[in-house]
């Protein structure tokens, strides 16, 4: 009666957006018939509109044409558990099988305690979850999804040998879920399909008959989903989940973090560094990354190269004020401010010292390089435009208060802001073309992106204006004020402020998509990758956001502030830490 395609939305003429089309083809000549496949298939559509939810497709669209009906949802990229097991050879590990389970129990959980009207999903079963490109699980196929109802009954709707007893008999509640969900893990657990068998006689297949390694506690977890009548199982998914937790902790099965709630750390295979390197002091800026090794900055007053594989020390170069910048890596050199008042510059190779730029206050900014010209703000209230080769200054642009903010080049334009509230637009020769000023210090650097430039101040406002004229296009307030320099990914812009939230807003006009709450205040700029957010906060944690609904997908806690930002290459995740270390985390 259907079939789903991949097609690419023509909405974004300039990016590969891709999309699931699901039809349904309406064989029925009976018009009242055609008219209840319709509603069915659109009954499926509304549920979808209503929920919001890493673990379950977005809806973009529905319609009906002719004889059939359409659903344009999010695209999955990844495959279903049916086809995984279709090609494993072996069993799948107990942890991973753990780990998915527990993401189950999170989406099911969800939907149970669904407002204003609980759904059941009534049919769990492996090729209606799908494992996407992150190994997290996605619910698909909400086509006999219903709201719940305690009085109703009705035909049996499900898969034989995952649907339970009552269901049978027309009955389903979120009771249901859970006993599929068993099943489900029954399956996952033996490769052995409980299509092929009588109904209810898992009783007469034990797990260990099939897969002796899997533990007891599994077993036990299992076996309490499978009760035949609804009161002997699980009461909800969040008691399911608690057990599949403790399980993990009993027995050393280390379960990978859920979707949403709160998860030990040490519960999260990709919470565990591959490498942790200890300065002598804290790290309050942002590392940079080249091919093989990463450069980072610390109040102890050295820039320090590790390599990035392995966190093995190379070479340290020494200042004489501690280091808060962002190193430039370009032309072959490395270039960074410190707090001694200098721009140093230095070769990758052993920390050798090529020439260093004096200003007459710290230098907090980042450099931005255009060509043979070079820019950095210090606090000496300027902006120092310096010749690339020679070292020498070529001007000076006076902002009159320090300048914190890293520049940034677009169009042979510089865009950058002052402790005073004042935001410049300066040409390569350091002629003003354009100036805001906002009520408070603008210390955010500014992103530009499609012609707009973005950034935050800490008069509390969220900033938006036309990057070549200087007309401002929208501004948003935030809680508090912002020294968070921006992120844009797609139609999204993201930062954080001092009132401890994590914010994303639609970058056309400002309107906030979500905002997340850390338990302190967000310094750190955001990094976007893979469909997620990271970004620290002063309340020691790194987190891992989902970027569209900001669903929380984990945490990794240094016990310390993260002041400054991460940078995210070959699926790892490097940032410092006011706890002296600099963390590598896989993704």
């Amino acid at each position: 009666m259907g079939a789903v395609y991949r097609a690419r939305d023509l909405h974004f003429p300039n990016v590969q957006k891709w999309v699931a089309v699901k039809e349904m083809i309406n064989p029925s000549h009976d018009p009242s018939m055609r008219d209840l496949l319709v509603r069915n298939f659109e009954r499926e559509a509304n549920i979808l509109a209503t929920l919001s939810h890493p673990s379950i497709p977005r809806i973009y669209d529905f319609f009906t044409q002719s004889q059939r009906s359409y659903l344009v949802l999010e695209f999955v990229f990844g495959e279903d558990l049916e086809a995984i097991l279709r090609k494993s050879t072996d069993f799948i590990p107990e942890a991973q099988i753990v780990a998915w389970a527990i993401q189950l129990c999170d989406v099911l959980q969800f939907l149970h305690t669904h407002k204003p009207e609980p759904i059941i999903f009534r049919d769990i079963k492996p090729s209606n979850i799908m494992i996407n490109q992150y190994n997290h699980v996605v619910l698909v196929d909400f086509g006999i999804a219903k709201t719940f109802d305690v009085a109703a009954r009705g035909t049996m709707m499900g898969t034989e040998g995952y649907s339970p007893p009552e269901q049978y008999r027309g009955e389903a509640s979120p009771l249901a879920d859970i006993y599929a969900m068993g099943a489900t893990l029954h399956h996952l657990l033996t490769r052995h399909n409980p299509q092929l068998e009588p109904p209810f006689t898992f009783a007469e297949r034990p797990i260990y008959k099939y897969n002796p390694s899997v533990s007891e506690e599994m077993v036990a977890v299992v076996t309490k989903a499978l009760g035949y009548l609804p009161e002997d199982r699980y009461q909800n998914a969040e008691e399911m989940k608690q057990d599949l937790l403790a399980l993990g902790r009993r027995t050393g099965v280390t379960p990978t973090v859920s979707l949403t709630g709160s998860v030990p750390v040490s519960a999260h295979p990709g919470q565990k560094p591959v490498w942790i390197f200890e300065c002598e002091d804290e790290i309050r800026g942002t590392p940079s990354l080249d091919e093989n090794a990463l450069y980072v900055g610390s109040y102890d007053q050295n820039l320090y190269a590790l390599d990035a594989e392995t966190g093995r020390f190379l070479w340290k170069y020494p200042t004489h004020g501690a280091i808060v910048g962002k190193p430039l890596l370009t032309e072959g050199f490395i270039y960074f401010g410190s707090e001694d008042c200098y721009l140093h510059v230095i070769s990758p190779v052993a920390g050798r010292l090529i020439w260093t730029y004096r200003t007459d206050g710290p230098v907090r900014s980042s450099p931005r390089l255009a060509g043979e010209y070079l820019f950095v703000g210090s606090d000496d209230g300027g902006l120092h435009c310096i010749n690339l080769k020679s070292g020498r200054r070529l001007w000076r642009f006076e902002a009159g208060a320090p300048v914190r903010s890293t520049p940034f080049l677009y169009n042979n334009l510089i865009y950058f802001g002052s402790e005073d509230g004042d935001f410049y637009c300066l040409d390569l020769f350091g002629t003003p073309k354009w100036h805001y000023r906002a009520k408070r210090a603008i210390t955010s650097s500014p992103v530009i992106r499609d012609g707009l430039t973005y950034f935050g101040s800490m008069d509390g406002t969220f900033y938006a204006f036309d990057a070549r004229m200087g007309w401002e296009i929208w501004r948003r307030r935030m809680g508090k004020g912002s020294i968070s320099s921006p992120c844009v990914d797609e139609n999204l812009v993201f930062t954080g402020a001092i009132d401890g939230y994590i914010y994303c807003m639609d970058r056309s006009n400002g309107r906030e998509i979500w905002s997340y709450h850390t338990d302190h205040q967000v310094t750190g700029s955001p990094v976007a990758d893979m469909g997620m957010i990271f970004c620290g906060s002063v309340d020691g944690n790194m987190y891992c956001l989902e970027s569209r609904t900001g669903h929380l997908r984990w945490k990794f806690d240094t016990g310390k502030p993260i002041t400054g930002s991460a940078v995210v290459s070959r699926r790892m995740l490097y940032f410092g830490s006011t706890d002296n270390r600099i963390y590598a985390l896989p993704l």
